[in-house]
């Protein structure tokens, strides 16, 4: 006999094998109407799923309320897709078709190329598939009979990957839709009825299976939801998102810009992206002066050697740039981390107990060789520097300096109003051979994270297996900004590894004078200036925070004749520490408004006759307007009290639906 264990804790019993399909019908004819897959023992997989014959399963049917469910969805429609696609093009090769944050995606090979012009013909030919509502249809085949029926289909590159990817598998699963026959472990809808809204977004270029030296693919992106109303929502998102491109924002605001002479993923930061990057280094600065960090400086290469023994190489050998040879048997690597360096600087002399915790912080530039494929304005690139520090302490010591750098994280993001977030512990997969490292020191660890990051009472906190870093357990700030989108920022990471005998074998003398291993915490509140700044850009739409704009302040004035006073104002401002400007053209008064306005200017003092006798300003706020006029010597102490609050406008705009996580690439 079977027991089926339903999310309220009530069982139902089963004298043979069901069906999760039969499970939603004994709950009731209103979920089975509603349900479209089911998580078995945290597995999702399709109504048709086949329970077994006895013992206990638990079982949560699975409706369009779930988030689950809109990726069974999605991965469905990425199948109606490419249903389509095979009806319009002729001799159509199929790669892969997951999906993602934001939807989904299909690579095919094929002998024309697509354009966003033929996105109506295929969405109505999907359309057609999706009125005659063919069931999804799982079948399994034997190894051998699974490469001969992807033969005969003409799917050559399905044949690779049976033959190649999964060749520990004996039995391979596919998709039936009509004509349609896919190599799919799905799960899957019941139907394609049950998609209500869908929509073609973009097409890219691929290889097959990211390899440069493959044939090229073409990636067809799409998204689907259970209603219109959610898809309208998901364009709107999406045209703010266009709207606020830190790449498009970033050039119209002159912040950075990047050239191919210099090359790509390589970031020019230009006077007022670097004025932006400066506040926010002062302000690192002050807050690791006050906790206590030393700061130090590192070089831009080093020896292979100090690589090999920290474990990055040949770990990360992909992602780094190649070894660059200087004399016969000598190697040096542009720096893709700053650790190992740190370490070497700890172990410049013998440390003592009384010492710790060591704490060590550089802005620290590293160098990753990322795919060009891959990079992206300022989130995604080749040259990067990290707000970076590395904590040396006795194991006692973990738990207070862990809290102390929760607390720094939190600390930077309320300062850039960036408080909505939830925090992810990244444990290791027990399953995998990636870890250095015994399973019993990365036990104690991961314990150590755990107790503290819950009696922090932590927001949403979430433990994910195989997200570790290679030599220990971490602790990612995951950060949800005014589009509801999330964002990977700051990370803690605790190592037991790299200290180690086996490693480069830090130690102190303790109170017994004997050594002792010291323990290792890498931490990076933004991550890096690069990434942080360009996510800013899109959070703030470009309209910075006082604190941090790069011009605080613009005078502008009614006429020319009162040029003279204007620049007095500047001056005064100047010299009171704000960064100022002034508008001192033969314009009228609205078109420097409007300039300053575009150019997200926080504040204006506009100053005319009456502002000359009285010694006064005429304020005007980029979102709240006029302000009316001030004493001058008044205003000046509302901008300064507003920064050294470091007050962010609460008018950004937040949405429900979340339109994607990106990941820090960092390790």
């Amino acid at each position: 006999m079977l027991q089926v264990i339903l999310p309220d804790g009530s069982t139902l019993r089963f004298e043979h094998p069901p069906t999760v399909l039969e499970v939603a019908q004994r709950i009731g004819p209103r979920l089975t109407k509603q349900a479209v897959a089911a998580e078995v023992d945290g597995r999702v997989v399709d109504l048709a799923h086949l329970l077994p014959g006895e013992g206990e399963v638990r079982v949560r049917i699975l409706t369009s309320r779930d988030p689950e469910a809109l990726d069974v969805l999605r991965h469905s429609c990425a199948h109606v897709m490419a249903r389509a696609v095979m009806r319009l093009y002729p001799d159509v090769k199929l790669a892969f078709g997951p999906t993602t944050e934001t939807g989904f995606y299909y690579d095919f090979e094929l002998p024309e190329p697509i354009s966003e012009e033929d996105f109506p013909r295929i969405e109505q030919e999907m359309q057609k598939i999706i009125a005659e509502d063919e069931p999804f249809e799982r079948f399994e085949e034997p190894r051998d009979r699974a490469i001969q029926l992807c033969r005969d289909l003409g799917q050559l590159l399905k044949v690779e990957h049976i033959e190649q990817g999964l060749a520990d598998h004996p039995t391979l699963s596919f998709y039936r839709q009509g004509e349609f026959i896919d190599l799919c472990r799905g799960p899957h809808i019941p139907s394609a009825g049950h998609i209500k809204a869908f929509k073609l977004l973009s097409v890219a270029g691929a290889y097959w299976k990211g390899d440069a030296s493959r044939q090229q693919l073409q990636r067809l992106y799409g998204t689907a939801f259970f209603s219109k109303k959610d898809l309208e929502e998901f364009l709107q998102q999406v045209e703010e998102a266009k709207r606020r491109d830190h790449r498009v924002l970033g050039r119209q605001l002159e912040l950075f810009t990047t050239s191919p002479l210099v090359g790509s993923g390589l970031i020019l930061w230009q006077p007022k992206g670097a004025t932006i990057r400066g506040v926010l280094e002062d302000f690192l600065r002050q807050e690791l002066t006050r906790r206590g960090y030393q700061p130090v400086y590192t070089p831009h290469i080093a020896r292979v050697e100090l690589y090999e023994t920290s474990g990055h190489y040949p770990y990360y050998a992909d992602s780094q740039f190649a070894p660059i040879e200087m004399e016969p048997g000598e190697r040096y690597l542009l720096k893709p981390m700053n650790c190992p360096h740190h370490i070497m600087i700890y172990k410049a002399r013998p440390r003592s107990y009384r010492e710790l915790p060591v704490r060590l912080a550089e802005f620290g530039t590293v160098y990753r060789y990322e795919k060009s494929g891959e990079l992206g304005g300022m989130t995604r690139v080749r040259g990067f520097t990290q707000d970076d520090a590395h904590i040396f302490c006795t194991e006692e010591q973990v738990a207070q300096e862990f809290r102390s750098c929760v607390e720094m994280t939190q600390t930077v993001l309320r300062a850039v109003g960036m408080d909505d977030y939830q925090v992810r512990l990244g444990f290791r997969d027990p399953e995998s051979d990636k870890y250095v490292g015994s399973p019993e020191v990365w036990q104690r660890a991961q314990e150590v994270l755990r107790r503290e990051a819950e009696q922090l009472d932590l927001p949403n906190l979430e433990i994910q297996e195989g997200e570790a870093a290679f030599y220990g357990p971490k602790a990612d700030f995951v950060v949800t900004d005014s589009l509801g989108r999330q964002w990977q920022l700051g990370t803690i990471q605790l190592d037991y590894n790299l200290p180690s005998p086996e490693r480069f074998g830090l130690e102190y003398i303790g109170p017994d004078n004997r050594p002792h291993q010291v323990v290792m915490i890498h931490r990076a509140p933004l991550g890096s200036f690069e990434r942080f700044v360009g996510i800013l850009i899109e959070h703030f739409a470009g309209a910075f925070p006082l604190w941090l704009a790069p011009e605080q302040v613009r005078v502008l004035i009614v006429s020319q004749k009162f040029e003279e006073y204007g620049r007095q104002v500047e001056g005064e401002l100047r010299a009171a520490g704000l960064r100022v400007g002034g508008d001192y053209r033969a314009e009228k008064l609205q078109a420097k408004i409007r300039d300053a306005q575009l150019e997200r200017i926080p504040y204006m003092f506009i100053v005319g006759g009456r502002d000359q006798e009285n010694r006064t300003v005429s304020v005007r706020h980029r979102s709240q307007g006029d302000l009316g006029p001030m004493p001058l010597a008044a205003a000046i102490e509302k901008l300064q009290q507003e920064i050294r609050t470091r007050t962010v406008e609460q008018h950004v705009r937040r949405t429900p639906a979340v339109i994607g996580r990106r990941e820090a690439h960092v390790y």
